[in-house]
């Protein structure tokens, strides 16, 4: 099946707005309104697969919190109404993705770095509130490294009450795969402890992007690896409600990190189903 173009265009960038964007998601199945806490571009990870231009010098280097509360009304307006199907390249949205799924926070770095992140998230649970869309989830796309910090605990705890949910980043099952893609000095064994504690507390969305890399997909060993921590963290106690499994679909931070085949990605899911007994969808590049 063809990727909708609008399915590529995930921009950080929308009108005048520095912080608030709109983006159709396959993932959301419908419109996610994206908010980017680090437009400065600065990320504790340097992801190989990462499409965020960070050869160019950022033009805005801070959050102003009242800024993105007018951007976000604005925008949240625009989407609840469906003004915003009436304006291109909106007006090329499926009907039955013309609606709000969430209001997410992903953009390019990691949200949960943003010292006023608790902040940020109570303004998008009191605009919801304001536009009486309590079904509209909060979603913190994250890897997971700060999680252990009181402020992020704390942001997550109100999230819980106010139709949040995260999706964390689980992409490697060795230290030495992890820092190939990741390319952090953060050890995996600490993202592994933060979305075990997590999930603890409430269930979580697992997002796993596997790729090519110079023209190899991951090694059996690896997956075998990757499999062993998802069946390691549900038997701590980690509730995992789904496994997202997908590849690159957009430009990527080296030319050498490339898309994985629809076929294997689906020999990935079909295994996360039947060894972790975990529900999973998967996602494929542009056609």
């Amino acid at each position: 099946m063809a990727i909708l173009p609008l399915f590529t265009q995930h921009s950080r960038s929308w009108r005048e707005n520095r912080y608030v964007y709109p983006v159709i998601s396959r993932r959301s199945k419908g419109l996610s309104i994206g908010v980017n806490l680090n437009p400065d571009k600065v990320c504790n990870y340097d992801c190989v697969y990462c499409c965020v231009d960070r050869r160019t010098p950022p033009t805005i280097t801070e959050v102003d919190l009242d800024v993105l509360r007018e951007e976000l009304d604005h925008l949240l307006g625009l989407a609840v109404s469906g003004d915003l199907f009436e304006q291109p390249p909106f007006d090329q949205t499926p009907r039955h993705l013309r609606r709000v799924n969430d209001v997410a926070f992903s953009g390019d770095g990691e949200p949960t770095s943003f010292q006023r992140f608790g902040d940020a998230s109570r303004i998008a649970a009191e605009l919801l509130e304001k536009y009486r869309r309590a079904d509209v989830k909060i979603v913190v796309i994250t890897n997971a490294t700060l999680f252990h910090q009181p402020r992020v605990q704390e942001a997550l705890a109100f999230l819980d009450g106010h139709n949040g949910e995260i999706w964390a980043k689980l992409e490697a099952g060795t230290e030495a795969y992890y820092r190939e893609v990741e390319r952090t000095s953060i050890p995996l064994q600490r993202v592994l402890d933060n979305i075990l504690t997590a999930g603890q507390v409430r269930p979580i969305v697992i997002q796993s992007l596997f790729m090519r890399l110079h023209g190899q997909g991951p090694p059996v060993a690896e997956i075998d690896a990757y499999i062993g921590r998802l069946k390691d963290l549900v038997a701590g106690g980690c509730r995992i409600k789904l496994v997202q499994v997908y590849t690159v679909a957009r430009g990527t931070a080296e030319e050498w990190c490339t898309l994985l085949p629809a076929a294997d990605l689906d020999a990935i899911s079909e295994r996360v189903g039947a060894e972790a007994g975990l529900p999973v969808e998967t996602y494929y590049g542009p056609a």
